[in-house]
């Protein structure tokens, strides 16, 4: 398989070597501030960007009628624009906050969680998220999809807020530490109790993995997808 990696930094990186590794074929390297490229050398394109450039790689490709996989946050006031565009061009397009395999599962875990908790309103829910010092977005698309997973599942909350405590809303403290891939807690507490779920990174190595695998199983296909159709779970 032909990949195109769009976005070139460390998690681009990591992607190339476990792609390879998987057999396929890196045709394209892009960098952030490249906009003159072939994008219809690729069977699939992988995007890791910066949240400037993300929407327009993702148009690119669709454009293009080539699959996109993309794992870029901080871009979401276009992602609307995205998924119209993906159905105009009976296109194929995953986004996901994060695409760790052991994250994905986490974020059901959560959601579950939230239901069980929905009718205890004398637990309060924050959410801590730590990663390293380059990482440009705060909160981290990953701790966003935990807060709406809670939301959507818990009558208590209808919001979340940086830095910031308010009546149903969720409160999520970001941290940036050099050298942390990604450690995001989710915490219920009472008065007499607490109930803590973590999920912590050792490496970028699962996140590359997950994107490959995604791109694996989107090529071929129509529509817009989500982790939950690529693991078959949720």
């Amino acid at each position: 398989m032909n990949i195109a990696l769009l976005g070139y930094g460390r998690m681009g990186q990591a992607i190339e070597k476990i792609a390879i590794d998987r057999g396929h074929t890196i045709v394209l390297k892009v960098d952030k501030d490249d906009n003159d490229y072939d994008i219809t050398k690729a069977d699939v394109a992988i995007d890791f960007s910066i949240p400037s450039v993300a929407f327009n790689n993702i148009s690119n490709c669709l454009e293009n009628g080539v699959p996109v996989v993309s794992g870029t946050t901080g871009w979401l006031k276009d992602y609307d624009k995205a998924i119209a565009l993906c159905k105009e061009k009976n296109g194929a397009f995953i986004y996901a906050s994060n695409f760790s395999l052991g994250v994905n599962i986490f974020f059901e875990l959560n959601k579950n969680l939230a239901k069980m908790m929905s009718n205890l309103s004398q637990y309060n829910v924050t959410m801590e998220e730590i990663h390293h010092t380059k990482k440009l977005d705060a909160p981290s698309g990953t701790a966003i999809t935990l807060a709406e997973g809670v939301i959507e599942n818990n009558a208590n909350y209808d919001a979340w807020k940086l830095d910031e405590s308010a009546e149903k809303t969720i409160p999520i403290e970001a941290k940036r530490i050099a050298d942390i891939p990604g450690t995001h807690t989710v915490n219920y507490q009472s008065e007499v109790d607490s109930i803590t779920i973590e999920h912590i990174a050792h490496n970028r190595q699962g996140f590359a993995l997950g994107a490959v695998v995604a791109a694996e199983w989107l090529v071929g296909k129509t529509g817009i997808f989500s982790m939950n159709d690529v693991l078959n779970i949720g």
